[in-house]
């Protein structure tokens, strides 16, 4: 499936899905109000409570808890659910909606990726299971081969879900899938299975004492959703940290304005697209943003802060005390030896070193290059790759510049 299909036809997916269930509820009526209404109770407040954080693998893990336990709900205090797979899609999409208003007030949602995934993982759930169980197929299941059976369908859920998560990136994007799906096949086994356990369980618990288990079993995913806000929190703020140290080298006119925040985003864009994971691109854009924080134990500046055009063993050097500088600052290890590595020969280097080497020498040839800075740039590093920079580095680069279509303008 191309990028540029991939969007239409999940939303149109949607579309046709959400259209059709509502449709079938209208017409035959919702079965078992009462129960219709603490489940959608559950999904708004989950909406209600949604963490907008740029890095939240799932933005309310309540409300995507409480969908799949209506989702896979075959019982409720040892009487039989009557509810279908059209009932589910329409109350878990009614609810969602009516738990994004606050947040649209407040110009915060909703997204529509986000509600299309609820909507299909939902939807799939629902299908798996309602059909076969309304059927009696699992009648004579009990204990824990019943448990089994949901922990298995919530995985392909899972599965499916994280299917849906790294396409969606894909179109919006155009980073490559095989990367954007193994980290959300990595970050399942946080929230994720967090939130299929709970899942699982409110629906079993939910067939046993009835709907008096919803409030008891949502309560530890809500203090994991708390405790996940204070770690994005205490991140942010080292993050936060980290990008004033580097602005250090501007502030006392070493390097130019924004050096250090243009390297970092086009480095993180380059190690993504080359499949890096999540912490291997946390740890670049870190490096990224300190890379020339050496200059400053150097008595006279370099013109413009531009390493790239020194000789080896001065840029060597420098990166040595860049690197002695970020190790006493308490910042993760594995920055400081990319960043003391960055003036290595590049068979030599990590790849996140090569990285930030050949990114930091297209910012600076860029700046200085004039009309067609881009096109010049990126053929004097071509015509480096011999000895100073990774080819596949070099090749990232400029895909990444043709996709997205990435200039750096100077710092003027």
């Amino acid at each position: 499936m191309t990028r540029g299909r991939a969007l239409p036809l999940i939303r149109g997916s949607v579309a046709l899905l959400a259209s059709g269930c509502l449709g079938v509820t209208l017409w035959t009526g919702l079965e078992q109000r009462g129960i219709a209404l603490a489940f959608g109770a559950l999904v708004a407040l989950g909406e209600l409570t949604r963490w907008t954080g740029p890095r939240a693998r799932e933005a309310a893990p309540l409300g995507a808890a409480g969908a799949l336990s209506y989702a896979l709900l075959g019982e409720v205090a040892g009487r039989p659910s009557a509810h279908g797979v059209a009932q589910v899609v329409s109350v878990v999409l009614a609810a969602s909606l009516a738990g994004c208003v606050p947040n649209i007030a407040r110009g915060r949602g909703p997204v529509m990726d986000h509600l299309a995934r609820r909507v299909l993982t939902v939807g799939f759930a629902a299908v798996c299971f309602q059909p076969l169980y309304n059927r009696g197929t699992f009648t004579d299941w009990s204990g824990p081969a019943y448990a089994l059976l949901l922990v298995a369908l919530l995985a392909l859920t899972a599965l499916c879900d994280a299917l849906l998560a790294a396409t969606l990136a894909y179109s919006r994007t155009g980073w490559p899938f095989g990367p954007l799906l193994r980290d959300e096949l990595h970050r399942m086994l946080g929230i994720g299975s967090a939130v299929c356990a709970t899942g699982a369980v409110m629906a079993l618990a939910v067939a046993v004492v009835g709907l008096w288990a919803l409030p008891v079993f949502c309560l530890p995913l809500l203090l994991t959703q708390v405790s996940l806000r204070r770690y994005a929190a205490v991140r942010k703020t080292y993050r936060q940290t980290i990008a004033s140290l580097a602005r250090a080298t501007e502030i006392a006119g070493y390097t130019p304005a924004g050096h250090a925040r243009r390297v970092a985003a086009l480095s993180r864009a380059v190690g993504r697209d080359m499949g890096l994971t999540g912490p291997e691109l946390t740890v670049l854009e870190y490096a990224a943003l300190m890379h020339d924080i050496g200059q400053l134990s150097l008595v006279d500046p370099v013109p413009a802060g531009a390493t790239a055009g020194l000789p080896g063993a001065e840029q060597r050097r420098i990166a040595l005390l860049g690197g002695a500088v970020v190790r006493q600052t308490g910042v993760d290890a594995e920055v400081a030896v990319v960043v003391e590595r960055q003036a290595d020969p590049y068979p030599e280097q990590p790849p996140a070193a090569r990285i930030v080497r050949a990114v930091n020498a297209y910012e600076e040839k860029v700046r200085d290059a004039g009309p067609g800075g881009p096109l010049t740039a990126l053929e004097e590093l071509r015509l480096g790759t011999a000895g100073d920079y990774a080819p596949e580095v070099v090749e990232a680069l400029a895909r990444v510049l043709s996709r997205e279509g990435l200039t750096l303008p100077s710092a003027g």
